[in-house]
């Protein structure tokens, strides 16, 4: 139970859990140093009032120090070896109160009127079923913990109990060990309790033990005779409390003491709720189709969960029956909608292209001496993809970028250029170290070729051509490259197909995708120069020193 399941009357918290440390029991002196000093830093914050050690071997000086800072500081601590705590029908700490099942059992999703503290947390839910068998529940229940020298105390929380105008009687499970429990009988003797308060200090076996015995708690060991369970529950009779005869008795006094208060109408009914209904197990609310559990991954492009995956919903067989190429793939899987045939094709024909330019190229030869440095497939891979950027591949995003801002704002070839000029930007896909206006790259003319053929319009390219012709009366060698031959069809591609928005051409060319077509095309030469070089059986590559010019 919690908040997210029950209502929380705010006004009615007076004692707010406001953080809980599940501290596991450290068996190490500088392990439990380090929690102590954790804990140390918890209270010392200034919005928390209360803070629950649930860790067990506690060592008792760091107990005394946070006990003592505690109380210094107007803080509570409940433990340490404590299962926490719950108020019914709000919040519980710790794992006290059990299964979902057993706080409906106990009727823990409501508040009745009794106010339960223990030492044991084991006992605690075994006295909530109790409790709520034979009164109308409890309003709130505290297991202090069983070390020698808890946080707080029994009487701490019958005092305060005792404040608590719903809570109308207590109940108080304390055992043998320690004197705890003749502090609440001071505060019986002084009148400091003025409801009623059924006591049971368990461990009278203790006495049938020739030998001082130690029982489940650190704190629950037979001492003197003071300590015993014997005297500590004639101590309670004697100061006011109900005491039964027997722990097997406790159950009748419960129900007789809050009768009594009943017929004296000191308790009104508690109106009795539908509990929430406790929820179904994940795995067979998603197979009945109640629920579907939170996703951390979206995909939209492909399904793998039929009898064969599907690519944008065309399912594998179909793209093998219909003869679809690996341009229809990309555009399944990239574009998410079948692209006509003419489109498919163009970017079959720029992957082939743009496969490989050789061993010297900077992709390439970073694969290359990968390689040969003995480094397996996929490293040697990356090693060459991890090049392409700005001034290797990167410029086909930048050229479609460029040029459909320029051609969409109207810009002369003129106007464009000196433009980019004087922001100090080089135009992308113009300029070649190689070719030239006399030299033209077989590339950009197949590709031109292709478009002029089978596209319904290329008036991007057209206008990248203008530009080409004014940037060669610059310089020769200012000639359109294949980054500016694939940006600027690309842009003719989703334009001219009829199948995209503007905004989605714009987001498409923003996201990169042209610049994916390099990635993917030169992976295949990548690919094949480590492939060349292991075939080869080349050894590790060293740069000769005549090609270095060493200088200070």
């Amino acid at each position: 139970m919690g908040s997210r399941n029950f209502s929380l009357d705010k006004k009615k918290l007076l004692f707010r859990f406001i953080l809980q440390l599940k501290l596991l029991a450290m068996h190490t002196q500088p392990r439990m140093y380090l929690s102590t000093l954790h804990l140390s830093g918890a209270l010392k914050q200034p919005t928390v009032r209360v803070v629950a050690i649930i860790a067990e071997g506690v060592p008792e000086s760091d107990a005394k120090q946070l006990i003592s800072y505690a109380r210094a500081n107007n803080k509570v601590i409940i433990g340490p070896a404590t299962v926490g705590g719950v108020q019914a029908g709000a919040f519980k700490i710790g794992d006290t109160a059990g299964t979902i099942d057993n706080i409906i059992q106990c009727k823990l999703y409501r508040p009745g009127s009794v106010g339960f503290v223990s030492k044991s947390g084991g006992m605690s839910n075994e006295l909530y079923n109790t409790i709520a068998r034979v009164t109308d529940g409890i309003y709130e229940g505290i297991a202090i913990g069983g070390d020698v020298f808890p946080g707080s105390t029994l009487s701490d929380h019958i005092l305060r109990f005792n404040n608590i105008p719903q809570v109308k009687m207590m109940v108080v499970l304390g055992e043998l060990g320690g004197s705890d429990e003749y502090s609440l009988v001071e505060a019986l003797k002084q009148g400091k309790v003025q409801k009623p308060v059924v006591a049971w200090v368990s461990g009278t076996c203790a006495r049938l033990f020739k030998s001082e015995v130690q029982f489940g708690h650190a704190g629950a060991k037979s001492g003197g005779e003071l300590e015993s369970a014997q005297a500590k529950n004639q101590a309670l009779r004697d100061a006011g409390a109900v005491v039964p005869t027997s722990f097997e008795a406790l159950e009748s006094v419960i129900k007789e003491t809050f009768e009594k208060l009943v017929e004296e109408g000191n308790i009104p009914p508690v109106p009795e709720v539908t509990p929430p209904p406790i929820p179904e197990d994940l795995k067979t609310a998603i197979k009945s189709g109640k629920v579907r559990a939170p996703t951390h991954i979206i995909s939209t492009i492909s399904d793998d969960r039929g009898e064969e995956p599907c690519y944008a919903g065309v399912p594998m067989s179909t793209i093998i029956e219909r003869g679809y190429g690996v341009g229809d793939v990309i555009s399944l899987l990239w574009f998410k909608r079948s692209l006509p045939r003419y489109c498919t094709q163009f970017i079959e024909i720029c992957i082939m292209l743009c496969a490989d330019h050789g061993p010297c190229v900077s992709g390439a030869h970073n694969s290359i001496v990968t390689a040969r440095a003995g480094k397996d497939l996929v490293s040697s891979l990356v090693s060459g993809l991890l090049t392409i950027g700005p001034r290797f591949g990167g410029a086909i995003d930048d050229a479609a970028r460029y040029f459909k801002d320029a051609y969409d704002r109207g810009l002369t070839p003129y106007e464009f250029v000196e433009g980019m000029k004087k922001k100090g930007i080089r135009v992308p896909g113009i300029g070649h170290r190689i070719k030239s206006r006399d030299n033209r790259d077989k590339r950009v003319q197949l590709l031109q070729k292709y478009a002029h053929t089978h596209f319904p319009s290329v008036k991007y390219m057209e206008y990248a051509v203008q530009v080409e012709t004014y940037t060669l009366s610059k310089a020769n060698n200012l000639v359109m490259n294949v980054d500016g031959a694939i940006g600027s069809l690309f842009l003719d591609l989703l334009s001219g197909s009829g199948m995209f928005s503007k905004q989605e051409i714009d987001e498409i060319v923003e996201i990169g995708y042209l610049n994916g077509l390099f990635v993917l095309a030169r992976s295949i030469g990548l690919i094949g120069h480590t492939f060349d070089q292991k075939r080869l059986k080349q050894p590790l590559y060293r740069h000769p020193w005549e090609d270095v010019l060493y200088t200070k």
